[in-house]
This record gives structure tokens, C-alpha cells and sequence, in this order.
């Protein structure tokens, strides 16, 4: 075992150390015997060498295995996911690899996806390596748009059943409220982040009602550069833990960042490829700095519901500062100004004005 290998096990064994220390930790009985006895329990032979993988609401690990290729395996964090949420998830992403869609699914063992050992539901993935997307290069980005096309055409077929939708409740008024309840916000900055938010909602919601009754359809939900490998000059997705039903929007806006202009271009390069396999409604793009507001509320929240759990402390120390909050409001109030501007528009024909089915 090198060095960077027995640097990393002896981080995996400080990990559970100060887990075991805090009290009700999600992950607090899953050491590493635990982690190899959950992959052996599979019939793998495993060569005792954990990797842990940058990963926080779930806990992922590179596991060796006996002259075989190493796997990659994910705990699910308790009490996040119903089985049948997870199922849905499973069933979704093979049903992608096995239309060709280049989608990485988790392993079967005798037709079944989701295992438990002790108190933990894990899953099974192949290594699959590949590097992610160079967001000003515009042929990335137009392979990014046709396999985001071709995901959201086979994601359109029907909606999830078990897996919950992108809502303003969820994303932002349910985040708001934990913070304010759990006593995160410094209290010379609770009127401040109050009415800024409190504005901010609401002008989330109006851009809602401009885009209309958008449709509804099975998204990935976190797709960003780092959820993206690029291998062999094609894209692929990975890690659809959040994968639920939303505008095909949010697949979208998240590779878009920086001045108008430049973002105009790049999302001129991603509906080049993403128009050759499915249509995109131009009302949708009323929701892009929605959805942005939406998940930066989110974030906050979903850092303070995690803060007991020792890894978030150690990955985020700049969390729950003074001037973390500080430059949340600063951010918070640019993004309340970009909300009042007009939609992006990358073809200069179309409107994103009207409430029907206005593509051209």
C-alpha cells in the first residue's frame, strides 16, 4: 500500500473516530470493517483498500477488490431516501444505460439494486473514469446539450412516482424556516436575512408565474460540471441521487454562470445539441435565476441540517461565520436584481413572453 493509500485509510479511520464521538450521527457505526464486510456480503473478495470519495449527504468509497477492477460503493444517508425513492432512482438510470443513454447505473446482484447491511441501505456502482466538461469549449458544450436532450425526450415519457418535484416549499421557505427555528442566523442579521428573503420568495414566485404551467418531467436535478464525465469524446452523467421531477430548465442553468453575454453564448452552444433530440420551451428560461436563488436558499439550509454530522464542520468551515452570512445577503440581494431583468434569449426570433406552447 503507497503512501497517498495509507493517507486516505488513516483519514477514513479519523472520519468514523470523530463520528463515533458526536452524538446521533448518521454514519456513526459505519467503520471501515463495516464497509468491507457490506461489499463482501456480495461475494466480492475485497482487498482491504478503501478510498474515500468526496461526498458529503451520502458516504461513496473506492473499494479493492481480488483481481478484479475496484468498485464503487455508496452508503445512503438514513432517514434521506424511502427504499422506494432510491428504487425509483435505479430503475430510472438503468433504463437509460439500457436505451444508450450514456447514464452510470448501479450493479444488479440477483435483480436487485438497493442492499442493506446493518442499519445501511448501500448500492453498488462500476469505476468509471473520465474528466469533466470544459464549460468554454463550445463542442463540450454542445455534447452536453445532446445528451441532456436525449435524457429529458426519455425523461418526458412519464414523471416519478415516489421521488418529490423542485418546489419553492422545499428549495427555499422549508430551508428559511430551519434556520430561523435552529437560531443559525446572527442576530444582528435576522431582520436583514428575514426581509431579503422574505422579498426574494416572492419574486421567485412571480418568475414562476411568468414561465406559465411549465412541463413536468424526470430531470436529473444536480446536473453540473462535476456530475458530468467526459470519456472516448462522449459525455456522461453520474450520481442521480437527486434526481426528481422538475422543468428541463434545471438541467440546464446551472452550466451557466458570468456576464449575460457570456452566458447567452454558452447556452446558445448547449441548445445546438440539445434541440437535435428534444424541443425546449423558451418559457422555461424565466425560471433560470429562479432556480439559481432557489438552490442558494437551499444550500444554507441544507449545510445547517447537516452541521451535526463531523464531516460538514471539517468540508465547510466557513459556514455559519459572520461573514458567511454577510456574504449570503450580498449574494442574496444581487440575485433579487438579476430576477427583475429580462429572460436569456439565444435565438433572437423567438419570444419567451407567451403563456403557450411558444417554440419556434
Amino acid at each position: 500500500m503507497d503512501s497517498f493509500e495509507v493517507f486516505f485509510q488513516q483519514h477514513l479511520l479519523d472520519s468514523w473516530a470523530m463520528a463515533k464521538q458526536a452524538d446521533q450521527t448518521d454514519y456513526s457505526e459505519l467503520d471501515p470493517d463495516s464497509i468491507i464486510e457490506a461489499v463482501e456480503s456480495l461475494d466480492y473478495v475485497c482487498d482491504k483498500r478503501i478510498l474515500a470519495l468526496n461526498s458529503y449527504e451520502n458516504r461513496v468509497y473506492q473499494i479493492g477488490i481480488e483481481d478484479a477492477k475496484p468498485v464503487i460503493v455508496k452508503f445512503y444517508r438514513p432517514q434521506r431516501w424511502t427504499a422506494e425513492m432510491i428504487l425509483e432512482e435505479h430503475q430510472f438510470t438503468q433504463t437509460l444505460a439500457a436505451a444508450d443513454i450514456p447514464a452510470v447505473a448501479p450493479l444488479a446482484f440477483d435483480g436487485q439494486t438497493l442492499m442493506s447491511y446493518n442499519a445501511y441501505q448501500f448500492a453498488v456502482y462500476p469505476r468509471f473514469g473520465g474528466y469533466a466538461p470544459e464549460l468554454d469549449n463550445p463542442e463540450h458544450l454542445t455534447r452536453l446539450g445532446r445528451l441532456i436532450g436525449r435524457l429529458h425526450q426519455f425523461g418526458a415519457g412519464e414523471i416519478f412516482r415516489h421521488r418529490p418535484e423542485i418546489s419553492i416549499d422545499h428549495f427555499a421557505n422549508e430551508p428559511v424556516a430551519y434556520l430561523f427555528n435552529n437560531h443559525f442566523i446572527p442576530t444582528d442579521l435576522i431582520t436583514s436575512y428575514q426581509s431579503l428573503t422574505d422579498d426574494l420568495i416572492k419574486r421567485i414566485e412571480q418568475a414562476f408565474e411568468r414561465a406559465g404551467n411549465v412541463k413536468q418531467i424526470r430531470v436529473h436535478g444536480d446536473c453540473h460540471h462535476g456530475n458530468v464525465l467526459l470519456r472516448d469524446d462522449q459525455c456522461y452523467l453520474v450520481d442521480f441521487d437527486d434526481a426528481r421531477n422538475g422543468p428541463a430548465v434545471q438541467d440546464i442553468w446551472m452550466f451557466l454562470s458570468g456576464d449575460r453575454q457570456y452566458m447567452t453564448s454558452r447556452l446558445y452552444d448547449i441548445m445546438d445539441g440539445y434541440t437535435e433530440f428534444c424541443e425546449f420551451d423558451p418559457r422555461e428560461l424565466h425560471l433560470i435565476e429562479a432556480l439559481r436563488s432557489l438552490r442558494m436558499i437551499h444550500y444554507s439550509g441544507w449545510l445547517a441540517k447537516r452541521w451535526n454530522d463531523p464531516a460538514f464542520p471539517n468540508a465547510f468551515p466557513y459556514f455559519n461565520t459572520q461573514r458567511y452570512w454577510e456574504d449570503q445577503i450580498l449574494a442574496l440581494r444581487e440575485q433579487s436584481a438579476l430576477l427583475d431583468e429580462a429572460p436569456l434569449n439565444w435565438r433572437p426570433d423567438q419570444s419567451v413572453n407567451c403563456h403557450g406552447n411558444c417554440y419556434q
